[in-house]
């Protein structure tokens, strides 16, 4: 595993569970908003922890903590990953993987094991627009995309998907097309951008929507989709 990244504890990582967070390097996308840009692009810059360093953390926090949260980067593209999680798994702990979706049969392998016990997948933008979103162009394979999220809404544990919003990317009538396509899942969220010198295009000008243009995004989400909530607005 390159683990380029913990935070020893969160509130906020893993709903309703007090969790440590361990960041992956590397990533199949090339989102132009993502602020995560020396994870994605750079992770061999980052000095690395190595495995048997957090397995002494996570077993000497057993009892303040419930779960790990997997994130990064994208998690899936460790080689490694599945024994890594039954090793969280042997310590009692509960897993929270976040994904792009872009690996379905890692995802698979992880639920069918049942290695994790929540998912969230980052649903980019509608269908048409992920392309652009996802900075892979003509590239890029959306039948990987729709296949994961078919997995998820078959799924017996907790799950959410979830979009960050950004002005430069995204318009409020694309989520029509994202909750007709989202329909029937278990949980959505919207979340607002939030502007960093770290995005893997710093010169594009992104900006935050109104809290006016989010309540709207929502609104429509909620003609398809049950649960749908804003995150990171105040």
């Amino acid at each position: 595993m390159l683990i380029c990244g913990l935070n020893k504890t969160t509130l906020l990582d893993y709903p309703g569970h007090v969790a440590a967070t361990i960041f992956t390097g590397g990533c199949n996308f090339r989102c132009p908003f993502c602020h995560n840009g020396d994870l994605v692009l750079h992770p061999e810059e980052i000095t690395a922890y190595e495995e048997g360093e957090i397995f002494s953390f996570l077993k000497k926090r057993q009892r303040v903590l419930e779960g790990v949260c997997i994130t990064g980067g994208e998690p899936t593209l460790q080689p490694d990953l599945l024994p890594f999680l039954r090793s969280i798994k042997e310590l009692g702990y509960r897993v929270k993987l976040d994904t792009n979706g872009y690996r379905p049969e890692v995802l698979r392998a992880v639920l069918e094991e049942g290695l994790a016990d929540y998912v969230a997948m980052d649903i980019k933008a509608a269908p048409d627009n992920y392309p652009a979103a996802t900075g892979m162009g003509n590239s890029l394979r959306m039948d990987r995309i729709y296949e994961s999220v078919e997995l998820l809404k078959g799924v017996k544990i907790p799950y959410e998907f979830r979009t960050t919003v950004v002005k430069g990317i995204h318009s409020v009538p694309e989520f029509h097309a994202i909750g007709e396509w989202l329909a029937g899942c278990g949980a959505y969220f919207i979340q607002s951008y939030a502007n960093s010198d770290a995005i893997l295009d710093p010169d594009a000008g992104y900006a935050a929507f109104s809290v006016e243009e989010l309540i709207q995004m929502a609104e429509i989400a909620r003609k398809y989709i049950h649960k749908v909530t804003l995150r990171g607005v105040e």
